[in-house]
């Protein structure tokens, strides 16, 4: 019996006498398995982008609001904008009656131009915020401080200022202190955050905070409000305290008994599942296309070993009249196959990283590169070889070592 070194030494001389051909046969396989490795890398790394920037929320926070927060159906959503407003009566019933409630905040947004001496920027994020939304919101402090209850209930014109802002206004100088405008009204900056980056090419650090008394003033009271609010204490109270925020809210907005809520509750995980449902469909159709583009390879490796098969005949026969025995065969032919698979398998884990570094570091799409889906490539592109490879060397080992001297010969 010839041993696993002898076999794996004959399938690369094969192979290493018909580059060009081994080329184009593992260029299939390569491009199947690159395909796969590229998506599932892109996909492994934007869930965990969601996860740490998206739901940009504590696990012990939920938000109340009157529009859904992650829905994907707009019938929903235009459904919901005909709900009432949540106003500051509603926020100040949450906070005095949730018991469950650890901190009840709440937040309003919209969007602005913003000056500093000649420089200006479009589209920033204005958010209002309650005084303790410094306790419940994941942003990280910088410099500077968060205002006070007092500036808040007197509508003081005080700021704090994302990353973006920080860098076009002021990339060489201490901002706190600093007055920026919005027409004519003008904002001290008091406070700075830490740079959160980019999600999907969203800039997630151009956004000004300010008072929610002033920001009401500002930009008009009936903005509907969005309530932030922290339970801590266990997965029970945290659920608890959603049921009483509920239950107020039911009964402030006059929900009658059995109809839906005329608001939304969102929470990390919801954000996450949404995600996860998108991306598992997106993940699910590549995952098809890349397959199929692997199952093509692998039909041209059996098609090539096929004709490989036919053109040594006189191999195959010669080698069956020295001793080799039927299964000596087939386990050359197979080991041709698997050898060229893997081959193909490599090249294409290595070009599936590749391009999923590439985009990474070229561009804001994230990318999170997993030894295991490395590992699935080879196990895919064994499982290629042993499959397409079975039949071709059958079929060798099956051929009548007479009949096939005599055909090489005659």
């Amino acid at each position: 019996m010839v041993g696993v070194r002898d076999n794996l030494r004959l399938a690369l001389d094969a192979i290493s006498a018909y580059k060009l051909r081994t080329a184009l046969t593992v260029l299939g396989l390569t491009m199947g398995v690159a395909a796969l490795m590229t998506v599932m890398t892109l996909v492994q790394g934007a869930n965990l982008y969601v996860e740490q920037k998206i739901a940009n929320l504590g696990t012990n926070v939920f938000r109340l609001a009157k529009t859904p927060f992650a829905v994907v159906d707009f019938t929903v959503v235009a459904k919901a904008l005909k709900n009432k407003n949540i106003d500051i009566q509603d926020y100040r019933a949450v906070a005095a009656e949730c018991r469950a409630c650890e901190e009840v905040g709440a937040s309003a947004s919209g969007t602005l131009s913003l000056q500093y001496g000649n420089k200006q920027t479009d589209d920033t994020s204005i958010i209002g915020y309650t005084p303790n939304m410094a306790d419940i919101d994941t942003r990280t402090l910088d410099r500077g401080r968060y205002f006070t209850h007092g500036e808040d209930s007197h509508a003081a014109y005080v700021c704090l200022i994302g990353a973006s802002l920080i860098d076009q206004f002021f990339p060489n100088e201490n901002p706190l202190g600093r007055a920026i405008r919005t027409g004519s009204l003008e904002f001290t900056v008091i406070g700075t955050f830490q740079k959160l980056g980019s999600v999907l090419g969203q800039d997630q650090d151009n956004f000004v905070i300010v008072p929610l008394t002033t920001y009401l003033k500002v930009r008009g009271a009936r903005s509907s409000l969005t309530l932030e609010i922290k339970a801590s204490g266990g997965e029970k109270n945290f659920h608890d305290a959603q049921d009483e925020a509920r239950v107020i809210m039911r009964s402030r907005r006059h929900d009658p008994p059995g109809k839906e809520d005329s608001f939304f509750i969102g929470t990390s995980q919801s954000y996450i599942a949404l995600w996860q449902s998108i991306s598992g469909s997106f993940f699910a159709v590549f995952l098809i296309v890349s397959s199929i583009s692997a199952v093509v390879g692998g039909i041209v490796i059996m098609n090539v070993m096929l004709v490989s098969v036919t053109q040594r005949r006189h191999e195959i026969g010669l080698r069956r009249a020295v001793g080799a025995t039927k299964a000596d065969i087939l386990r050359q032919f197979l080991a041709e196959s698997l050898v060229q698979c893997l081959m193909g398998g490599a090249i294409g884990i290595t070009a599936g990283f590749g391009c999923a570094l590439a985009l990474r570091t070229f561009t804001s799409f994230p990318a999170s590169v997993k030894g295991w889906v490395a590992l699935l490539g080879l196990v895919l592109s064994s499982a290629i070889g042993l499959f397409f490879g079975i039949y071709p060397a059958r079929k060798a080992a099956g051929l009548d070592p007479v009949a096939a001297l005599r055909t090489e010969t005659g």
